[in-house]
C-alpha cells in the first residue's frame, strides 16, 4: 500500500504510458484513482496543461480539480505580471468541445463567437421550422421534434442522413425539419448543446489538420465513466488519443444504464479491440457495502453474458443480511416501508438522510409520497417530477375540480381544449369577456345557448362535447353501485385521453409512461374509496390537496436536506446510502415490461440497473415484492422478478411462479426476531409474509 492505495489502485496510478482500461467496480475508489493518477503524471514531469481529463458532469470536474489542487499543495501568491502556472485541462465533453470549436468554428461556417442556444431558443426555432413545414403541434410538438434531432446528433447522424434512419411518420417529419432547423441556427450564428459534440466530430473528419492540432495539445487523455459514452463522444476521444496513444479510460460495464439515451456499452467492452496492447486493471475491492450485499450483487450480474469478468470483494466485514419482504399489495408495500422508516427514526438510531427508496417507473412513487406525507416523514423526490405535478395528472385533477366546482376557472381553462375539441384561443377569449361582463362563471356562459350559437361550428361542437362529457361523468357516478373510480375510468374513455397521449408524444416509452400515470390516478381514487368513510369527489380532492402540503417547519430547508431519498435507479447511480429499499421487485417493473418485449440486450441493461440499486446500499438492503398491484383501479397479481431468483441462487425457478418461497430461504430477515423483541410495546408493523 502507498498513499492509502491498494495494489490494483497503485498499478492504475503508476502505469504512465500506453492505453489502459481501468475497470472500476462499484465503491472501488474510482475518483481517488483518477486524481492520484493525474497528480502522479505531473510529478513525473508531464506539463499539467498537456493532460486532458474528460468527465460527464460539471460536479465531477469540479471535484477532480479540487482534489488535485489539494494533492499538489497550496499555490504561492503570484507576483505582479507573473502568469498563473499551467493546470490540467479538466472538464466535461461539452466544455472541452466549446474550446475546440472556438478555435475552428470559421472552418465550419460559424463565427468564432458563436452563440450557444438554450432550450427556449431551440423551441422558438423549432416552432418556426414546423410552421414553415405546415406541421401542427397536434402532429409533432416542438419539444418532440427536438428530441428526435438530439438523438440523431448524439449518434453522429447529420441532417442529410436522418431521412434514411427514420421509421415512423413522426420521425420522417422530424428528419425533413432537421435540415431546416440546422440551417436556421447556423444562419443565426448559433449552435445547440448537441452541436458542440456533433460539429467537433465533423471538424475532425472534414479537417484532418484541425484534428492533428487539437490532438497535439495533449500528451495524456483520461476519460471518466467511459461506459456512458455515445458514438460521437467515442469518435472524439479516438481522434484526440490516436497520436500519443496515452489513453486511460475508467468505467464499469456493469453500471452501463444509459443505452436509452445513446450510450453504448460496447465501447468499454471492445476497448482491447480498439487498443490491442492496452493494459487492463481491475479495481474489485469494494469499500462501500457489506459481504452479504456484495454476494447478491455478484450473483446477479454474473447472469449477464456481455461483460468483463470481475467480482466485487468486500473490504469491510459484518452487517445485516439482506431481506426480502413480501406485501399484500403495492399500497401495503409503501405503508410497510414507511412505518419501518418511521420506527427507526423514532429510535434516533438513524437520520432521514440515511434512507433511500429506489424505484424503476415514474408511477411507483405516488403511493410512497402519500404514505410518507401521512406519517410526516421528510422526503425528497430526487431526479423526478412529483406525481401530482405531472401534466396528465394535473389534467385529470382539473377535470375533477371543474366537475366538483364549476366556478373553478383555473381548472376549466386548463382542460377546456385538451384533448383538442375545436375550442380555440379566440373562443376562450370571448367566453371570458362575456363571463366578466355579465358576472357569470365561464361554465355558466358556456350554457348560454344564444351566446354559444354565434361561435364557429367547430367551437360550438367542442363546447357541446365538453358539456356532454361532464354530464356523463355525473350520471355514471350517480348510478347504483358505481364508484368514483368507475366514473373516472369512463371519463378517460369518453375523452379518448389515452389516444390523445398517443397522438401527442413521439416515442412508445413516453406514451407508456404517461398512460401509466393516468392509470395511477384511477388507482389513487380506488384506494381513497377503499379507505374513506364517505368517499366523495370533494373528499378525494381535499385528500390530494392536503397530501401536497409541505412541512410548515421553519427548518424546512434543513428537513429537505435531511430527508429520505425517493429516487429512480438512474438518479441513484454514483450515490450511496446506509439503508436502501428496492421496491416493486416484480416482472414488468424490474425488469421493465419494455425490455421483456424487445431483446436480450435490453434485459441485460435492466439487470445492470438492478445491480446499481443493490450496490448503493452500505449497511442494510431490503428487496420488496407486492403480491398485487393496482391496474386501472383493479388489483392484479404480480410475478416475482427473475432478478430475485438470480440473486438468491434460485435462477432455475420459473419467474412465472407467483411466489418467492424458494428465494426467501436464502435471503432471510436475520434480524426479524430481534426486531420483534425490541418492538414490544411499540406500534406493530403491518402484517407481512413470513
Amino acid at each position: 500500500m502507498s498513499n492509502g492505495l491498494n495494489p490494483e489502485q497503485q498499478e492504475a496510478v503508476q502505469t504512465l504510458k500506453g492505453p489502459m482500461l481501468v475497470l472500476a467496480g462499484a465503491g472501488s475508489g474510482k475518483t481517488r484513482v483518477v486524481t492520484f493518477r493525474i497528480a502522479n503524471l505531473i510529478r513525473h514531469g508531464i506539463r499539467p496543461d498537456r493532460i486532458l481529463a474528460v468527465t460527464f458532469t460539471n460536479k465531477a470536474a469540479k471535484e477532480m480539480r479540487e482534489r488535485i489542487g489539494l494533492m499538489l499543495g497550496p499555490r504561492r501568491r503570484l507576483r505582479r505580471g507573473e502568469q498563473k502556472p499551467p493546470t490540467p485541462v479538466i472538464g466535461t465533453f461539452h466544455s472541452n468541445c466549446v474550446q475546440i470549436l472556438r478555435r475552428h468554428a470559421p472552418k465550419l461556417g460559424y463565427p468564432t463567437k458563436f452563440a450557444i442556444y438554450d432550450r427556449g431558443d431551440q423551441e422558438s426555432t423549432a416552432r418556426e421550422v414546423l410552421r414553415q413545414l405546415r406541421v401542427s403541434a397536434g402532429i409533432l410538438k416542438p419539444g418532440d421534434f427536438l428530441s428526435h434531432v438530439s438523438r440523431w446528433k448524439n449518434a453522429g447522424v447529420r441532417p442529410e442522413q436522418a431521412g434514411e434512419l427514420a421509421r415512423s411518420d413522426a420521425e420522417h417529419m422530424a428528419a425533413s425539419g432537421y435540415r431546416r432547423y440546422q440551417q436556421a441556427i447556423k444562419l443565426a450564428g448559433a449552435m445547440d448543446f448537441d452541436d458542440l459534440l456533433l460539429l467537433t466530430e465533423q471538424l475532425f473528419i472534414d479537417y484532418p489538420e484541425a484534428r492533428q492540432e487539437e490532438a497535439g495539445r495533449y500528451d495524456h487523455v483520461l476519460v471518466d465513466e467511459y461506459q456512458d459514452t455515445n458514438q460521437t463522444q467515442y469518435a472524439i476521444i479516438q481522434s484526440l488519443a490516436a497520436g500519443h496513444r496515452n489513453l486511460c479510460v475508467v468505467g464499469d460495464d456493469d453500471q452501463s444504464i444509459y443505452g436509452w439515451r445513446g450510450a453504448e456499452v460496447q465501447h468499454i467492452l471492445n476497448f482491447r479491440n480498439d487498443w490491442q496492447d492496452a493494459k487492463v486493471v481491475r479495481l474489485e475491492a469494494n469499500y462501500r457495502s457489506t459481504t452479504a450485499i456484495l454476494t447478491l450483487a455478484n450473483r446477479l450480474i454474473a447472469f449477464n453474458k456481455t461483460r468483463h469478468d470481475k467480482v466485487l470483494k468486500p473490504a469491510r466485514a459484518g452487517g445485516a443480511a439482506p431481506r426480502v419482504l413480501q406485501f399484500k399489495n403495492d399500497v401495503e408495500e409503501a405503508r410497510g416501508v414507511t412505518e419501518e422508516i418511521q420506527r427507526i427514526l423514532e429510535s434516533h438510531k438513524r437520520e432521514a438522510r440515511d434512507f433511500a427508496i429506489l424505484f424503476r417507473t415514474n408511477e411507483q412513487p405516488r403511493v410512497f409520497e402519500t404514505e410518507l406525507r401521512k406519517a410526516q416523514v421528510p422526503y425528497s423526490l430526487v431526479g423526478s417530477q412529483s406525481f401530482f405535478d405531472r401534466k396528465e395528472v394535473r389534467d385529470l385533477l382539473s377535470y375533477m375540480k371543474m366537475i366538483d366546482n364549476p366556478k373553478d376557472e383555473v381548472a376549466l381553462l386548463r382542460i377546456i381544449n385538451y384533448p383538442q375539441r375545436g375550442i380555440g384561443a379566440k373562443t376562450v377569449e370571448n367566453l371570458l369577456a362575456d363571463a366578466v361582463a355579465n358576472g357569470h362563471s365561464m361554465w355558466e356562459t358556456m350554457h348560454n345557448r344564444d351566446f354559444v350559437s354565434r361561435f364557429p361550428e367547430p367551437a360550438k361542437r367542442g363546447v357541446e362535447r365538453l358539456q356532454s362529457i361532464v354530464a356523463r361523468f355525473k350520471a355514471r357516478h350517480a348510478e347504483p353501485g358505481a364508484t368514483l373510480a368507475d366514473a373516472l375510468r369512463d371519463l378517460v374513455y369518453n375523452l379518448d385521453y389515452m389516444g390523445a397521449i398517443e397522438r401527442s408524444y413521439p416515442t412508445p416509452e413516453e406514451v407508456q409512461t404517461r398512460q401509466a400515470s393516468v392509470e395511477e390516478v384511477i388507482n389513487a381514487v380506488a384506494e381513497f374509496e377503499g379507505e374513506a368513510k364517505e368517499p366523495t369527489l370533494s373528499g378525494f380532492l381535499d385528500n390530494v390537496a392536503l397530501a401536497g402540503k409541505e412541512f410548515g417547519s421553519p427548518k424546512e430547508k434543513e428537513q429537505q436536506r435531511n430527508a429520505v431519498s425517493l429516487m429512480t435507479y438512474h438518479s441513484a447511480k454514483g450515490l450511496e446510502f446506509p439503508i436502501v429499499y428496492m421496491v416493486g421487485m416484480e416482472e414488468g417493473i424490474l425488469p421493465h415490461r419494455r425490455s421483456l418485449a424487445e431483446n436480450y440486450d435490453d434485459v441485460e441493461e435492466e439487470r445492470r440497473l438492478c445491480y446499481v440499486g443493490v450496490t448503493r446500499a452500505q449497511d442494510e438492503l431490503t428487496l420488496c415484492l407486492p403480491l398485487q398491484r393496482m391496474k386501472w383501479g383493479k388489483p392484479r397479481d404480480t410475478f416475482a422478478s427473475r432478478f430475485l431468483y438470480e440473486m438468491t441462487g434460485q435462477a432455475d425457478n420459473p419467474n412465472r411462479n407467483r411466489s418467492i418461497q424458494g428465494a426467501r430461504k436464502e435471503i432471510v430477515n436475520s434480524q426479524r426476531a430481534a426486531a420483534r423483541k425490541k418492538a414490544k410495546g411499540a406500534k406493530p408493523a403491518p402484517k407481512r409474509g413470513d
